[in-house]
């Protein structure tokens, strides 16, 4: 490989790290148009992305980024002045230009501004900004989330930090808790030797005591005459030895403190390490659940709660298919269609919540929703169908106990297979894989209103230091 290559290689590599930044930025302020097309904020913030996009693809040649990009921002600066009102037609090509972004930023060919993909979409965007967006996008411009998501890099799930950020691997991270750990356990052997040299100090306390009472009792004329003045020298070294022994023990006890703090305070900075806002592992969960939304003709909103909890990057990694899951479950079972809520005398966007926090040295979970909740009398009839109980057995069960048969491989309310239901395949797999993390999972509804599923898991904190 050439320097140019490894050049090249570099500059592309800047680009990648530029995308991974502002698409999340993009996708945010995109999601908030589309329930404020007249955000200001958001507006600029979208504008000022797209600028830097086309920025950072120009500098590294990457044509086709170029266009995208380009197109994008006319975009919002045409609904900055006002020539331009964003409807959902305009805010789903401006998504799927964020997912062509991130697909030609982890590329490895270069592809031309005339790409197909790339001329569908700024045709397609031009078309829809001529008709103010009442047109549906073209599929080939705007591609499902789901898609999306699936072919998009697993850094394109990240937020970007405000803080500067270094890449290191896991191991190494790893190997850096252990040794902090084994640091701070070393540092808990200097409180027993401090206790030693304590009692040492009393020994020779009570030596010089008993010293002064042998000189006492030594007469004054004893026939040898060194006696004296022997016990006197000996009472003086034993006393400079204690006086030594005391400061010494000052300095071990100072030093104990400190090591202690520092040993504990490093242990502290190598747990954050491996830390993450719970944010950056669902940072792509309100895409998913608005495309997936309107997918099923619904109107989905999500609200993230304790978004700056901090999680272990392995837990929340292995907890990204079971959330997946709970909430492609909460839209596609709980959220009823507009029409029903309206019928119901609730807003035509359901809303799904999503909540983080830390509780006793553990980290819990929760998914819920104000859909249609789960109905006991169909658990009850499904129960007995699948030859899980008896009948009359299935009329005592507490609702508890009904709810946990939601968790039996191939068990399902729904009547019929779709392309996400119906197989009874998710919620087993769903507590299976919480289990690993040594948690669990339980689940609770107001029928006609909620239900909310709970994840608790243990995860890296104070409680667990060594």
């Amino acid at each position: 490989m050439t320097a140019k290559d490894l050049s090249e290689l570099s500059m592309l590599e800047l680009f990648r790290v530029e995308v991974e930044n502002q698409a999340p930025l993009l996708t945010a302020g995109l999601l908030a148009l589309e329930r404020d097309p007249e955000a200001a904020d958001q507006l600029e913030a979208c504008m000022r992305a797209a600028h830097s996009l086309k920025g950072a693809a120009r500098i590294v040649d990457v044509a086709a980024a170029v266009g995208v990009a380009h197109a994008m921002e006319d975009c919002f600066v045409a609904a900055q002045e006002g020539r331009l009102r964003l409807r959902q037609g305009h805010i789903d090509l401006l998504l799927g230009g964020v997912d062509l972004l991130a697909r030609f930023a982890h590329s490895p060919e270069m592809e031309p501004l005339d790409s197909p993909q790339v001329k569908a979409f700024v045709e397609a965007l031009e078309s829809a900004m001529q008709d103010n967006g009442q047109s549906d996008p073209a599929p080939d411009a705007a591609a499902p989330a789901s898609d999306a998501l699936s072919r998009a890099p697993p850094a394109m799930a990240e937020s970007a930090a405000p803080d500067r950020v270094v890449r290191v691997s896991a191991d190494n991270l790893n190997r850096l808790l252990g040794l902090a750990g084994e640091s701070l356990v070393a540092a808990r052997w200097l409180r027993p030797f401090a206790d030693s040299l304590l009692r040492l100090k009393r020994l020779q306390h009570e030596t010089v005591q008993k010293l002064d009472a042998l000189h006492d009792d030594v007469p004054a004329t004893s026939p040898d005459e060194r006696a004296r003045p022997a016990l006197h020298d000996i009472k003086r070294r034993v006393i400079e030895c204690e006086h030594l022994l005391t400061q010494g023990l000052a300095d071990m006890e100072t030093f104990e403190r400190r090591s202690a703090d520092l040993s504990r305070r490093l242990y502290d900075e190598a747990v954050a390490c491996r830390m993450r806002p719970f944010a950056d592992g669902v940072h792509a969960t309100p895409r998913m659940l608005r495309d997936l939304g309107r997918s099923l003709g619904k109107q989905v909103r999500l609200d993230i709660v304790g978004a700056a909890t901090p999680i272990d990057r392995d837990v929340l990694e292995r907890l990204d298919a079971p959330l997946g899951h709970l909430l492609r479950n909460a839209v596609g079972h709980g959220i009823e269609s507009p029409e029903q809520r309206h019928a119901a005398g609730k807003p035509a966007e359901g809303v799904v919540r999503l909540e983080a926090r830390h509780s006793a040295g553990a980290l819990e979970i929760s998914v819920s929703d104000d859909g249609q909740g789960i109905s006991l009398d169909a658990m009850r009839r499904a129960v007995v169908e699948r030859n899980h109980t008896k009948a009359e057995l299935a009329a005592e069960l507490s609702e508890a106990e009904l709810l946990e048969f939601l968790f039996l491989p191939g068990f399902t309310l729904s009547n019929r297979v779709t392309d996400m239901s119906g197989r009874g395949v998710g919620l087993d797999a769903v507590q299976d894989m919480v289990k690993q993390v040594r948690g669990s999972v339980r689940v609770s509804t107001r029928p006609g209103t909620a239900h909310v599923f709970s994840c608790n898991c243990r995860s890296h904190s104070r409680s667990c230091a060594p």
